[in-house]
């Protein structure tokens, strides 16, 4: 055997920071594409194609590994019971599928005797995926198209239905008699594995065989990939009708890691000399044949791996996100995140990767420090701010849901008493918040309005529109009291908000964006009635690197805060410290398109939130769904994904609790998101339009008030 140091690639010379082989076992006959089993304590893999090897992993293995003889065709799967005690294995080949008692066999082969097992099926066809129900009673047995429910007596149920063969079956453990497969018609079915009744079947998701099949048994959901590299999540939780709940194309995900270590796929292909594929397509088509489940409580984090036909992936299941990489000799070896992140995640046996497949190399790469980039975070918060689009068409209020279509720009004010509308007619809107009464018009703009802000004090309003001019207006006259004008600006003016408790405006424009001091004062003389008395400064310009155009800016406004969000056209967002004058961080390739929106978890004036709360915030992009970031590491720690957002910039909201997230969808609905939860709690149904904005009236602690623009 070859040294396992042989095999490894150390952190900075940190020897505990290394993947390692723990044992070989080289069988006379290709071995690929089989079933391999792992337990707590033991794994289990055919050896010489007839012959089931069971390899003690533990510490100080008492026994030599048990070889068990039986079949006589080659054996294509092998799986553990869920029970210690006897802890059963199955095997199965074309001729048999055979039960052992690992207890019984050890000690025959400890007497002489040669180990035997239950046959419970005979001549059912080529096996691929056999495993054992919740109780070790049942083996669900794929073959063919068909799935065989066997016992030690006799075939209790025979499911067929699937057009092609079942590559994978999985029982379900909180749902007695419910099993879920995966086949190669490109569909997964549920059924009831005691009665034979198929409960439910997915329509065709890919164009590419499903080949692997995994339980959440957490958040009741079933993880299923195709041997396109494509992975599917639907949830299983009674009333959500097995809907989708994130679908991760693995190739784009290695991309993007692959983008973090500074280096393009061709870059790193030329660096290894022993690289053998043709082209470097081949790196990142996978074809998955391994799912292996990782959670923490310690860290309470729950992770993935995912097994493919060039290496093994880590990703978290909160953000989806590939956290570390293993590939196989003959690959590219990555630059890692540091495996020793991921050692305390596994059981307290040793940590085990079984591969039927030649060895791997890993590299590791240090983690990104804890930084923090919250100031005065201990400061209690209140109010919104959104920069949603378009046309006010109508407004309806049912119950506690209030529908306004075609708007661009919404926000209620820090009580929750008004509410402010830009529309694409140029015209601004102040209603009450429940639609009552005629709406003040606010008139003056040459272009569509981007945005509308509400100062702190609730007196004055701020809007940007696309006619490169801010206004800003007294709540009591529908004059503007300030205008910044054309000369100040080049190009359209995407948002304007008060700032710094209405110290400041912010504002951006092209690729920088502009503190701006303002005194207001909305006071005439009679005989120079026509003069403004309010006067404005500009503080400081702020540019933004790499990027053509701010698309999103956010900032706090009620309390004191240096931080101020920007995202690009470039796809990235910076963060600045304007106590420091100066860009303080930037995240690359937030989103896979232009962030439009920056929502920022500002809580508010009548809802209480934990400090560590406010360092949250969300980016949304049209196709790629809404990301839930923390200011503190920079990372991005959950993706909800539900909603239809494909064309248009649907907005989102954070409610005042900071519970719940609330997204517009062009599929004429709002979904209501739970933070801790990927898929969606409600789906609000009733419009006739796309819904592109959303907003929580922020004076509702117990039943929050809905804004809902639609297109």
């Amino acid at each position: 055997m070859e040294s396992p140091m042989d095999r490894c690639f150390a952190e900075e010379g940190n020897s505990q920071d290394i993947v390692l082989e723990k044992q070989v076992f080289r069988s006379r006959v290709l071995e690929c594409h089989v079933q391999l089993a792992c337990s707590s304590q033991y794994c289990a893999f055919p050896l010489n194609g007839n012959e089931l090897c069971i390899c003690n992993i533990g510490i100080n293995p008492v026994h030599q590994p048990l070889h068990l003889i039986g079949h006589h065709h080659s054996i294509t799967a092998v799986s553990f019971g869920s029970k210690m005690n006897p802890l059963l294995v199955c095997s199965a080949s074309h001729d048999y599928v055979i039960v052992w008692n690992l207890d019984e066999c050890t000690k025959k082969a400890l007497q002489g005797i040669a180990p035997c097992g239950i046959v419970i099926g005979t001549l059912l066809g080529i096996v691929l995926y056999v495993r054992f129900s919740p109780d070790d009673q049942t083996v669900a047995v794929c073959a063919g198209n068909r799935i065989y429910i066997l016992n030690n007596e006799a075939v209790l149920a025979e499911l067929e239905g699937h057009l092609a063969p079942v590559t994978a079956a999985e029982f379900c453990t909180w749902e007695k008699n419910m099993l879920i497969s995966v086949s190669e018609d490109r569909s997964f079915k549920v059924w009831n594995c005691c009665t034979g009744v198929l409960i439910y079947q997915s329509a065709v998701l890919t164009a590419f065989p499903l080949l692997s099949l995994f339980i959440d048994e957490e958040k009741k959901q079933i993880i299923t990939g195709c041997a396109d590299g494509q992975l599917w999540i639907f949830s299983l939780i009674s009333g959500h009708n097995y809907r989708c709940v994130v679908h991760i194309n693995l190739k784009k995900e290695i991309e993007r890691f692959y983008s973090k270590t500074g280096k393009s796929l061709q870059q790193l292909g030329s660096q290894l000399q022993e690289c053998t594929m043709p082209t470097m397509k081949l790196l990142v088509k996978k074809i998955l044949f391994l799912f292996y489940y990782i959670s923490s409580a310690a860290v309470n984090a729950r992770y993935l791996w995912i097994g493919s036909s060039t290496g093994l992936f880590i990703i978290n299941l909160a953000n989806f996100e590939i956290e570390a990489a293993l590939h196989y000799k003959g690959m590219i070896p990555l630059n890692l995140t540091s495996l020793m992140r991921f050692k305390y995640l596994f059981s307290p046996s040793p940590d085990l990767i079984l591969i039927c497949s030649n060895y791997f190399n890993a590299g590791t790469k240090g983690t990104m420090k804890d930084q923090p980039l919250v100031f005065h975070n201990k400061i209690k918060s209140s109010g919104y701010t959104s920069a949603p689009h378009y046309d006010l068409k109508n407004a309806v209020l049912v119950d506690t849901l209030l529908a306004i279509h075609k708007s661009v720009g919404n926000l209620f004010t820090g009580d929750g008493e008004q509410l402010a509308c830009g529309l694409a007619d140029k015209s601004l809107l102040v209603f009450n918040s429940n639609l009552t009464g005629t709406p003040s018009v606010f008139s003056g703009h040459d272009g569509t309005i981007n945005s509308v802000g509400w100062s702190h004090n609730k007196k004055w309003l701020v809007s940007a529109s696309e006619d490169r001019t801010v206004r800003i207006w007294s709540v009591c006259n529908t004059e503007p009291a300030l205008l910044l004008g054309k000369e100040m600006f080049q190009k359209s003016v995407r948002c304007a908000q008060f700032y710094y408790i209405d110290k400041f405006i912010l504002l951006c424009c092209g690729a920088e964006f502009h503190l701006v001091n303002c005194y207001l004062d909305i006071s005439k003389d009679d005989l120079k009635r026509y003069k403004q008395k309010s006067v404005c400064n500009l503080v400081q310009k702020f540019p933004m690197a790499s990027t053509v155009e701010i698309t999103s800016l956010s900032a706090v406004n009620d309390f004191y805060s240096y931080v101020v969000l920007a995202a690009g056209s470039n796809r990235a967002l910076e963060v600045f410290d304007l106590n420091a004058g100066c860009s303080a961080a930037m995240i690359p390739d937030v989103q896979s398109r232009s962030v439009h929106q920056i929502c920022q978890n500002k809580g508010s004036a009548f809802s209480t939130q934990q400090p560590e709360a406010y360092n949250l915030f969300m980016t949304t992009a049209t196709g790629d769904g809404i990301k839930l970031w923390d200011l503190r590491t920079l990372r991005c720690e959950r993706r909800f994904e539900g909603h239809t957002n494909r064309c248009h910039p649907c907005g989102i909201a954070i409610s005042p609790c900071g519970r719940f997230i609330a997204s517009g969808s062009e599929d004429k609905c709002a979904y209501i998101y739970e933070m801790h939860s990927s898929t969606f709690s409600h789906k609000l149904t009733g419009h006739t339009e796309s819904v592109i904005n959303v907003a929580f009236n922020p004076a509702s602690a117990q039943v929050h008030f809905l804004l809902i623009y639609c297109l």
